[in-house]
């Protein structure tokens, strides 16, 4: 007969209802639910028929008092024999029939059914299983193991085992046995090795396992897909046991997968396989790259697996139980896989477990040991250094922000300085701001409906296609793109400068906040404006700031005014008061670095705001960095003559300060910290004539450039190489931090020191005769006698 049931159709199944379909499930699982619970009814029946059968059996009966031993051994015997001698034979058949029917021991005792019931169509193969005849024990029970039952023709036949009963005696002989042996294989003298053979014997394992993994790691290199296997068999060798050579060997096979996994591993990353793709069928090159792509990248995450287990077991000082290495070679082993880790974030980032890595590296930053966080600070600069395109940047960023707050903001300032690295400019935001509005569309549907002819139309379909594709294959990040994520990562730094500038004011971090606020001021949004220079101004007044961290507040409370912040109507006189003031801190030793911050507070002050500076002002500043000019190094007198010359060329009334006159009325006090009445103009700058005899060539230029009014055109104009040169680079260019004198120090060959033939040039004529007298006569040595005075005395 054909079956008349059809299997539904896709759109059939499409039409059903939810509700259907989740009451079929429903339905199902309460079928397999109850068939269930039915099946352990049954074998709960089962194991309570076996165990009332066997409490049935007739045991001996105990006597409470005690009789002498041969007559109670003797009635034990009788009562034994007796249930079987007093059974006539057919009685005993019928026991031995019903022992061999299965329904004897399955069916339950209490019930009236009969003995043999007919076979019903649900009955499982279990029970099946469980109606085969047994036999009946008449031995002490002995615990039975099931083990898997085995299927024939006939059906399914079980398969049992008895537990092994322990023989006490016989383990302790053996035991004994095993000792015996241990102590004549102890009694066997071992070879006494002396130190050189020891070391010869080291030098020759080490040169085994050496050439062992140039020749795994040459096979992976030249042939990767068809030798991806061996990565296991080199990875494998980071458990070396040895313990002679295990340190060295663990340390070469970290470095060689480092090597090699740089070498191999794809410019892309790859995703799992999802089970649709797993059971298509596809070409043998296909699946032989995929082979090759799950291997890589399950040996790779087992390396770094490995490499963080070794960091962590040197963390936490602990040794494992079939341990070969000390705790002191912990150490080095922790540093080659802290170095393995910063390589491959480096120069990996595109790869798989990229932020794991990150993970990972990130907290070591902030570690004891300063080998380590020290790799790891120039592995993240070079990482913010390199990424072009802001992921691996927003990565890190992200776990710095979370360490910094977890650990209550008690981590090294240092790991707040590497905020200092990032690739973000605001050239290159400006750039990007452009293209922030949605592009207007070339034609809209309608009007390629409308102007387009059916044969346009579907070659300009082809063309957008394509320019899509061409995007595609150069990999080509929007501007879009990047501007949003480098938007999220300023946004991520601002926050955690905030969260430090608001709760933690005495933190060591502090200096590091302002300097970062001072670079990337210029890109906070211009709501923060007035509550940030509030902030900064009472840090500045609180008197609790170092002359660094001061200057940096300076430096950010300018870069927010002369950005966006040109809009707001905001008086900084107070910021111009405290540099004036904070001016002769700097001197020719550790603080001469500084003045680097002092020229672009400068610049920033004046060169940008030239508008907005009064003269007065300017005179006073002009007067004060001429005096400081004359007490720091040159590197440092050359910057600030060059910020003098941009003065002196940006207010033309500055050569006030060239006539020895006094303009005006009052006296100057170059005591009062205020630039506005401390009466510059009745001054001078006589600091230049004590500059133009300066030690330094280029120092003598400038102050002879400024004293004459510092001209762009003449005689007395500077140079090209120095009057287009900003004045932080030229501080730069003349740094002597490298114990060099720029320009060189001309090298001038020794003279010849005059000698002198003759000694009568300095001596009288009469010395120099009794001089010649006394070298042309003979000298005679006579004995000296010292008591020759007491013996002229003794005599006379």
């Amino acid at each position: 007969r054909k079956n008349t049931k059809r299997v539904p159709s896709f759109r059939k199944l499409l039409r059903t209802s939810k509700i259907k379909l989740d009451n079929k499930l429903k339905n199902k699982q309460y079928k397999q639910q109850s068939a269930a619970k039915k099946y352990r009814k049954e074998q709960k029946k089962l194991r309570e028929a076996v165990r009332d059968a066997i409490s049935r059996k007739p045991f001996p009966l105990e006597e409470c008092k005690k009789k002498q031993v041969a007559e109670k051994r003797e009635e034990e015997e009788e009562e034994d024999a007796l249930p079987l001698d007093m059974m006539d034979e057919d009685d005993l058949k019928l026991m031995e029939d019903l022992a061999r029917k299965a329904s004897f021991l399955t069916r339950d005792l209490s019930s009236n059914e009969p003995v043999h019931v007919k076979k019903r169509k649900h009955e499982s193969v279990i029970e099946k299983y469980e109606k085969v005849p047994r036999r009946m024990q008449t031995e002490p029970e002995k615990e039975l193991i099931h083990l898997l039952p085995i299927k024939d023709k006939g059906g399914i036949i079980p398969q049992t085992m008895e537990k092994p009963v322990l023989n006490v005696a016989q383990d302790e002989e053996e035991d004994a046995e095993e000792l015996e042996e241990a102590e004549d294989f102890n009694e066997e003298p071992l070879p006494v090795l002396t130190p050189e053979e020891m070391a010869a014997q080291r030098r020759q394992k080490l040169q085994e396992r050496k050439m062992h993994i140039a020749a795994l790691a040459s096979a992976i290199l030249s042939e990767p897909d068809n030798n991806i296997k061996k990565l296991k068999e080199l990875r494998a060798m980071l458990m070396e046991q040895d313990p002679n050579v295990a340190v060295i060997v663990r340390k070469l096979v970290m470095v060689s997968l480092m090597e090699i996994f740089k070498d191999i591993a794809p410019s892309y990353k790859i995703r799992p396989l999802t089970e649709a793709e797993k059971a298509t069928k596809v070409k043998k090159e296909t699946q032989k790259l995929r082979e090759f792509e799950e291997g890589l990248v399950s040996q790779y995450k087992f390396y770094l697996e490995n490499l963080e287990q070794t960091i962590k077991d040197w963390k936490q000082r602990k040794l494992k139980k079939s341990n070969v290495i000390s705790l002191k070679a912990y150490k080095g082993l922790a540093e080659i896989a802290v170095k393995c880790l910063c390589e491959l974030l480096v120069a990996l980032p595109h790869f798989n477990f990229h932020n794991n890595i990150i993970v990972l590296i990130v907290p070591l930053m902030n570690d004891a040991s300063k080998m380590i966080s020290e790799l790891c600070f120039e592995a993240v600069k070079k990482l913010f250094k390199q990424d072009k395109l802001g992921y691996a940047s927003l990565g890190v960023v992200k776990v710095i922000s979370g360490l910094v707050r977890g650990r209550n903001y008690d981590v090294r300032p240092e790991v707040l300085k590497v905020f200092l690295h990032l690739r973000i400019k605001e050239v290159e935001l400006q750039k990007d701001s452009e293209d922030i509005a949605p592009k207007k569309k070339f034609m809209t549907y309608k009007e390629k409906r409308k102007n387009l002819s059916r044969m346009q139309r579907k070659w300009k379909k082809a063309e957008e296609k394509l320019e899509r594709e061409l995007l595609e294959a150069e990999a080509s990040e929007s501007k879009e793109k990047k501007l949003k994520l480098h938007t999220e990562t300023l946004n991520i730094v601002f926050v955690t400068y905030f969260r430090i500038l608001k709760k933690a004011q005495k933190s060591p971090l502090l200096p590091a906040v302002l300097e970062g606020l001072a670079k990337f001021a210029h890109l906070i949004n211009v709501e923060f404006f007035d509550d940030l220079l509030i902030v900064l101004h009472s840090l500045i007044a609180s008197g609790g700031l170092s002359y660094r961290e001061s200057l940096h507040c300076i430096l950010s409370a300018f870069h927010i005014l002369s950005g966006q912040g040109d809009v707001l109507n905001i008086d900084p006189m107070k910021f111009y008061t405290h540099l004036y003031k904070t001016l002769f801190s700097l001197h020719a030793g550790r603080t001469n670095d500084d003045t680097e911050i002092v020229l672009q507070c400068l610049d920033v002050m004046f060169a940008k705001r030239r508008k907005q500076v009064s003269q007065q002002r300017a005179l006073a500043f002009l007067k004060r960095l001429s005096t400081l000019a004359l007490h720091v190094l040159p590197n440092s007198s050359v910057g600030i003559l060059a910020t003098n010359r941009v003065l002196m060329q940006m207010f033309p009334k500055m050569d006030l300060l060239l006539d020895n006159e006094s303009q005006g009325s009052g006296v100057y006090l170059p005591e009062l910290d205020e630039p506005e009445h401390c009466n510059a103009q009745n001054t001078a700058l006589w600091e230049l004539h004590l500059l133009q005899r300066h030690y330094h060539p280029t120092v003598r230029k400038f102050a002879a450039h400024l004293i004459v009014g510092a001209p762009t055109e003449g005689s007395a104009a500077l140079p090209l190489d120095l009057s287009q040169r900003p004045a932080t680079e030229l501080f730069e260019a003349y740094s002597m931090r490298g114990m060099t004198f720029n320009p060189p120090v001309a090298s001038v060959t020794p003279r010849r020191k005059d000698t002198f033939s003759q000694m009568d040039a300095f001596i009288d004529e009469e010395l120099n005769k009794q001089l010649q007298q006394h070298i042309s006569e003979t000298v005679v040595h006579k004995p000296l006698d010292f008591a020759k005075h007491l013996k002229e005395s003794s005599l006379s």
